[in-house]
């Protein structure tokens, strides 16, 4: 049999495709022993709904209503839309992966 020199990989994308923007994760080691990381996005939560008051044509003041969470100004959000799970060998490949991007992201910075 003769040596494999060349191998293409093909990505197919659902037509639903869409990358999401995260700014944090949660997760750790399951018991199989494969890691789990679920991506979230951080904001503060937001009202169901506000009432203004309008006067002479423009809005000028917020009633203060009932709000759910009760404690939305002290709240934070972490909306979790997805995660991932693999094991030991994945991870390895993907945080030499990770390392390597970001390495070329830090020369970059000091050749700025």
């Amino acid at each position: 049999m003769d040596e494999l020199k060349e191998l293409k990989c093909k990505y197919i994308f659902a037509d639903n495709y869409n990358p999401k923007y995260i700014n944090g994760a949660y997760g750790g080691i399951n018991s199989r022993g494969e890691i789990v990381i679920n991506f979230y996005l951080e904001r503060m939560p937001l009202p169901h709904s506000q009432t203004f008051e309008i006067e002479s044509g423009k809005i000028y003041q917020e009633h203060i209503e009932e709000r759910e969470p009760k404690d939305l100004m002290s709240s934070v959000v972490r909306f979790v839309e997805n995660g991932i799970i693999f094991n030991y060998n994945t991870a390895k490949h993907i945080h030499q992966w990770l390392g390597d991007h970001i390495q070329s992201m830090e020369k970059s910075n000091e050749n700025a």
